[in-house]
């Protein structure tokens, strides 16, 4: 019940991949769409997905790099990978990887019959979370660490449907001031939520490797499952 499958772009012409895994059994009651870390579609991507394809969802990871190259997959604990996928985010054009994860929506809603599509993203993906709940017509976002969020608050007015950030206060990739102007920007937003993980940092959700911290990633997965029961049913 799981694999890649292309999706064809907003405007046509072209297709990318993304990996789906699907309940068994019964059908989807909503789709999520998890959005990529720098490191691409990885097994710890994929695990999310299978995690949330049995929780009863549709989950669909898109292939977000491949316009540069197709299907990287890289160990954020390996130094040489970890620059690798600097890089390919350096090459990212990030307006044009959230039309890649409109159409994404577009797909994942045709499986479940027009219904509700959920958005969960890490790192790199938590930022590109944060721009679709500006941005798309999802139903749900959730973003994990993102990054440089408080450089997107201009457009945060246009948030008016539910999303929820998980903060790290020891993140190295985003410093206490811009953590402030995270929670300054974004809390009078009635339909933000935003949850502080004091004294962690960046990536300890990950699915495995050194970043991630249990207790912290288990408390703030429950938290994403909560919220997604709420505005998905």
């Amino acid at each position: 019940m799981t694999g890649f499958t292309p999706i064809e772009t907003l405007e046509g012409g072209a297709r990318f991949d993304a990996y789906v895994a699907r309940p068994e059994g019964d059908e989807a009651k909503a789709a999520i769409i998890v959005i990529q870390e720098i490191f691409g579609v990885n097994e710890g991507i994929r695990r999310k997905c299978d995690n949330w394809a049995k929780a009863g969802y549709v989950a669909y990871a898109p292939d977000l790099f491949w316009r540069e190259k197709p299907h990287v997959e890289l160990d954020a604990d390996v130094p040489e990978e970890f620059q690798a996928a600097l890089g390919h985010m350096q090459k990212l054009n990030q307006d044009q990887a959230i039309r890649d994860i409109e159409a994404t929506i577009k797909a994942a809603r045709a499986t479940v019959d027009g219904g509700k599509v959920g958005l969960v993203g890490y790192c790199l993906g938590g930022r590109l979370a944060f721009m679709a709940a500006c941005r798309t017509d999802g139903d749900a976002f959730v973003s994990y660490y993102g990054v440089g969020i408080d450089g997107l608050l201009g457009e945060a007015k246009a948030i008016g449907k539910p999303v929820m950030l998980h903060i790290p206060t020891a993140d190295h990739f985003v410093l206490p001031d811009a953590q402030k102007a995270m929670h300054d920007g974004l809390e009078p937003n009635r339909h933000i939520v935003l949850h502080d993980y004091d004294g962690l940092d960046h990536g300890f959700a990950a699915e495995m490797g050194n970043r991630r911290d249990e207790e912290a990633a288990e408390l703030a997965d429950q938290r994403t499952a909560d919220f997604f029961a709420e505005h998905l049913a």
